[in-house]
């Protein structure tokens, strides 16, 4: 089943072998987070747009990465970035970073919403890191509604449910070699996960344990 949502933060220059490895595991992914420079970057980064043309080919959704720092930055620097995102590196969705969480933020998100489908986007992607107001899920197709570490998601009560047509995702990282994700992540009711050993300020630089490649 493709329940993985990856988010990996490393270049495809640097870790050849861990971009081989999610393009190898196509039928296990909903989506790959695309993020050059915390963002689609200045330029074209070639490798980056080679790594988005093979996951494309093997059917699996290129999320362009945009941070809105929970709704303060201007709507047309992020509006910007999803443009660039579709058009340097094909991207077919949007991962949007550090959303917010509360009902006034709302109209910001509904406006980049927008943009993102004039963008080409097809599947966006709040990344709240909380359960979001319900209403959310009227703007977005998948709502991440927990990012945090294992032992904190250990004791996480299960994900609200936000109706039919919306799926839930969780982010876990510091996730110890053997730790049973599949049934932590069943237990608290999301459709989509990533669950990585990685801990510190960039946790996303490492992948699944299930993905990592052969050496």
């Amino acid at each position: 089943m493709n329940t993985l949502l990856v988010p990996y933060y490393e270049h495809p220059d640097v870790r050849p072998a861990e971009w081989d490895a999610i393009v190898a595991a196509a039928p296990r992914l909903h989506g790959v987070v695309l993020n050059p420079a915390d963002g689609p970057g200045a330029h074209p980064d070639a490798a980056f747009a080679g790594a988005a043309a093979r996951l494309k080919a093997a059917g699996v959704r290129v999320l362009g990465y945009a941070d809105t720092d929970y709704g303060r930055r201007p709507h047309e620097e992020v509006a910007a970035e999803l443009a660039r995102h579709h058009a340097w590196y094909g991207a077919d969705g949007a991962f949007l970073d550090q959303a917010a969480s509360d009902p006034a933020a709302l109209p910001y998100y509904r406006r980049l919403a927008a943009a993102a489908w004039s963008s080409g986007c097809t599947t966006l992607v709040l990344n709240h890191g909380t359960p979001p107001d319900p209403a959310y899920a009227r703007t977005a197709d998948v709502l991440v509604t927990f990012e945090g570490t294992w032992e904190t998601y250990r004791t996480t009560p299960p994900a609200p449910s936000y109706g039919p047509g919306t799926l839930v995702c969780h982010l876990v990282y510091g996730v110890p070699d053997g730790a049973d994700v599949t049934g932590a992540v069943r237990a608290r009711g999301a459709d989509l996960h990533c669950a990585v050993p990685g801990t510190g300020a960039h946790p996303w630089g490492t992948l699944p344990h299930t993905l990592e490649p052969t050496r």
